[in-house]
């Protein structure tokens, strides 16, 4: 089990979100700590599950990725089984970058990435409508993008 986070850890924590690349000395005399303390920290974080990654910005268009888009999808029936194979199914296509199941009018959120309209449309034929799981699906095209890498913490509030 995690421990509770302390000030340091929010520190910690809210530095890498500005800077995951940031050496390990200049993070310490951020957070205040000697470098191998910190770094213990920054171990103790992780085998927690606190910090469960790093990642790479990476433009869209330098991998073809043309168009994104927002598939909402209603499931046919809300059983665990056919939840569960729709979700297994998703996640493992290379195109769906994020993937929220829902309460509410749509039981998911996919948000894809495609090479352009005829890649769209093919997605979402072959892999979403002709699922047994699926009642409805209904597309957005996304013009613009924004994400914010930085986490608010309410935690300490």
């Amino acid at each position: 089990m995690q421990r509770p986070l302390d000030r340091i850890d929010r520190v910690i924590l809210a530095e890498l979100q500005k800077d995951a690349r940031q050496s390990n000395k200049e993070l310490a005399a951020k957070a205040g700590l000697a470098p191998s303390s910190c770094l213990e920290r920054v171990r103790q974080l992780r085998a927690g599950g606190v910090l469960r990654g790093f990642h790479a910005d990476v433009d869209p268009a330098a991998l073809g990725i043309g168009i994104q888009a927002i598939i909402a999808v209603r499931i046919l029936q809300h059983t665990r089984k056919m939840n569960d194979a729709f979700r297994a199914h998703v996640i493992a296509l290379p195109e769906v970058i994020a993937a929220q199941h829902l309460a509410g009018e749509n039981d998911y959120l996919l948000h894809v990435a495609v090479r352009d309209v005829q890649h769209l449309r093919n997605l979402t034929l072959d892999e979403l409508t002709t699922r047994e799981e699926v009642g409805h699906v209904e597309t957005a095209l996304i013009f613009d993008h924004h994400r914010s890498w930085t986490l608010p913490d309410y935690s300490g509030t």
